[in-house]
């Protein structure tokens, strides 16, 4: 099975439809179709979330990955591809799926 790296501009949503995004910006000399290759150190956040349990609102409101064990590392941390496995979670860390990632082929360069 092959997997693309998961970089800044990877498209990602929850899978109620909310939108993820990198909290903190991936940085770094490695780069993937122009956007820093996104790792295990950098933090995601779910907006838009519309999911509720018996009409209580329990929005997905962050997402914690597991690198693979590639051996792959920038800046020291495991690079994300994306078929790294994922957990949307609500405010009290309740699991509630993993991310939808949005296939994409991309080259990487090293700057």
């Amino acid at each position: 099975m092959s997997a693309s790296l998961l970089d800044a501009g990877a498209v990602i949503g929850c899978p109620h439809g909310g939108r993820v995004t990198a909290a903190t910006t991936p940085t770094g000399a490695v780069f993937s179709d122009g956007a820093p290759v996104a790792t295990a150190a950098h933090s995601y956040v779910v907006t838009g979330c519309p999911h509720t349990v018996d009409g209580v609102p329990m929005p997905c409101v962050s997402v914690r990955w597991t690198a693979h064990s590639t051996g792959v590392t920038v800046d020291g941390a495991p690079v994300l591809l994306d078929t790294s496995a994922a957990q949307c979670l609500t405010a009290a860390l309740v699991p509630q799926g993993p991310p939808v990632v949005q296939a994409a082929q991309r080259k990487v360069t090293v700057r």
